[in-house]
């Protein structure tokens, strides 16, 4: 645009649109030509009309008014302001004086935009201290290689959740061990999410069983990497974190090694956390059947009935056990895992529709926090909590590792368990195998099955007896003693004593196969039953066998554990376990 035609509207002349203003001295621009300057509106009762004197220039002048809060005249087209005239001269007026309403109107838009954009800075800004905050409560370790990577959260997730039982913080030295200042693995759950959101399993570790520790590589201060050396033989459980510089890279590996279950995460908390964080949620309801009074030790003093704890008393409920049935810890994470059930239904029932409730969890939980750098920040441990939030309740289960006495030890003094041989491997492939232990896998399973029809024929027929089963078994699913722990399940309690133990299968099969003669369908089908092999399963050759030729059973990545149905259980193992959305009382 040249300068000619700069500010021109309407073919006016821009030298038209300059007036001058007698009581400034200064010209201005006039937004309307004088020729067609419609009538001034009426003014409101006791205004005065502007006078020359006072401002008005000639009769086809623009009055001079203060133009500060003035508002373009409805209906009319804005012109362009010279740009000499920015900075400069004062901004041009308009000679219409702007309806009442309109001005309101405006001033209403002006202070709400304001107000909003407050806010929204104002809620930025909040939002930006809040997440600082959280991030700097987050406490991370450098596990390496002991977290099995999950990208974006996706597939099953398998969470180790470990309770230090270092006594730092106020009041925590009244439970022993002052001089502990790293603390052990004194409460362990693994916490298996389903690939498919439906169900989850929170499996508590004894923290006395007797178990191998394996050789850790752990991070050290100056970026190097240290190999702490694991345990000569087995130890309990609780010494895989703190021991010899263990960290809780080696609590993961340890219960890898254990369940043959890969770890994505852990996060550990301390006594603590167990206070802030039931205080945080109001106070967490639980339930004796029974009251329990142990002043000697957790200074626990309970009625029987239902009752609202919180703090210091919520820490005394988690860590007695001198008040219960066997004194035992296997009493104690009954009482554990009835608490953190009742957490789970508060936080979902009453925390989640309070921001500032809310908000309180969130600080309590951050502080409390040390977690694998693959989760170390309040939008990673969100995204996870999103996860994990769309799990009904009723669909998450709480079990403990299936154990036995440790026989090692005389039946006087007993204090440390062992894996149970045969329902520990059972529990074990559940979850590896990402298996419900509710109803909702086993209705899907069903319905898979359904369709496997093909060979429904090779089940049809005589059975022999277990005692004349012959089979060699070979471990192709990956999982660690398979072989053993199925050979002992058909032994013991199957009656299967023409089996063998036949160690790795010369490569890794993705299903479980019953490889027989012709001769042997009897002794197959009979097989099949007991381990719950689906028809798909059954192999027939075609040249009859010897009389004591054994059949060949290969174990695959569907094993699932010895006695566990390849086909999907039915019903999980016998151990005990509780729903989270129930409130038991404790015993």
């Amino acid at each position: 645009m040249d300068a000619h035609s700069r500010g021109r509207a309407d073919e006016i002349d821009p030298a038209d649109q300059w007036v001058l203003n007698p009581q400034t001295g200064n010209y201005e621009l006039r937004l309307e030509h004088s020729a067609e300057q419609p009538a001034a509106p009426s003014r409101p009762r006791g205004s005065s009309a502007p006078t020359a004197a006072s401002g008005r220039g000639p009769a086809t002048d623009a009055p001079v008014k203060d133009t500060a809060t003035e508002a373009p005249v409805p209906g009319q087209r804005r012109r362009r302001v010279p740009e000499q005239t920015r900075g400069g001269r004062p901004a041009p007026a308009s000679r219409r004086r702007p309806k009442q309403g309109a001005s309101r109107k405006k001033k209403a838009l002006l202070w709400t935009g304001g107000t909003m954009a407050l806010v929204l800075v104002g809620g930025a800004t909040g939002a930006y201290l809040i997440y600082n905050k959280l991030n700097g409560n987050i406490g991370t370790v450098d596990v390496g290689d002991a977290a099995v990577d999950t990208p974006g959260m996706d597939g099953p997730l398998n969470i180790l959740i470990i309770g230090n039982d270092v006594r730092t913080g106020e009041g925590n030295e009244s439970y022993g061990n002052k001089t502990n200042v790293t603390g052990h693995a004194d409460t362990t759950f693994l916490i298996h999410i389903s690939e498919d959101r439906t169900n989850a399993t929170a499996l508590s570790i004894p923290r006395d069983l007797k178990i191998e520790i394996p050789d850790c590589p752990t991070k050290q201060p100056d970026g190097s990497t240290k190999v702490i050396p694991g345990s000569l033989e087995k130890t309990k459980f609780n010494e895989s974190f703190g021991v010899n510089g263990r960290d809780p890279g080696c609590t993961m590996r340890t219960v890898k090694e254990m369940t043959g279950i890969g770890i994505n995460h852990f996060m550990m908390v301390d006594f603590n956390a167990v206070k802030t964080l039931s205080a945080a949620v109001g106070g967490v309801k639980v339930c004796l059947t029974k009251p329990i009074r142990d002043m000697d030790y957790s200074k626990l003093d309970l009625p029987a009935g239902e009752q609202r704890i919180q703090g210091e008393q919520a820490l005394a409920f988690l860590r007695n056990r001198h008040g219960l049935g066997n004194e035992s810890d296997l009493d104690r994470i009954k009482m554990q895992q009835q608490f953190l059930a009742s957490m789970m239904r508060q936080l979902k029932e009453d925390t989640l529709g309070s921001p500032t409730r809310l908000l309180s969890v969130a600080n309590a939980a951050t502080e409390a926090l040390t977690v694998d750098k693959g989760i170390g920040s309040p939008l990673k441990l969100t995204s996870l909590a999103k996860e994990i939030g769309k799990v009904d309740l009723k669909n998450i289960s709480f079990m403990t590792v299936p154990v036995i006495d440790n026989p090692d030890e005389p039946p006087a003094r007993r204090a440390t368990v062992v894996l149970d041989p045969t329902k520990a491997p059972q529990v074990f492939g559940m979850i590896q195998n990402d298996v419900s232990f509710t109803e909702v896998k086993k209705k899907q399973q069903d319905a898979k099955n359904a369709q496997s029809q093909a060979q429904a024929a090779l089940l049809k027929g005589t059975r022999s007896t277990a005692a004349d089963v012959r089979v060699d078994v070979y471990n192709g699913s990956g999982v660690r003693g398979a072989a053993q722990s199925t050979l002992s399940w058909l032994q013991n309690e199957q009656g299967v004593l023409r089996s063998t133990n036949k160690s790795n299968a010369p490569e890794k099969a993705a299903k479980t196969t019953l490889t027989y003669a012709p001769n042997q369908a009897d002794q197959a089908r009979k097989l099949a039953d007991l381990m719950g092999l689906p028809a798909t399963a059954l192999k027939p050759g075609t040249q009859d066998a010897g009389v004591r030729e054994p059949m060949t059973l290969v174990l695959g990545a569907d094993f699932k554990g010895a006695g566990v149905p390849v086909t999907g259980p039915a019903k999980a193992p016998d151990v005990e376990k509780v729903a989270a959305d129930q409130q038991v009382c404790a015993k």
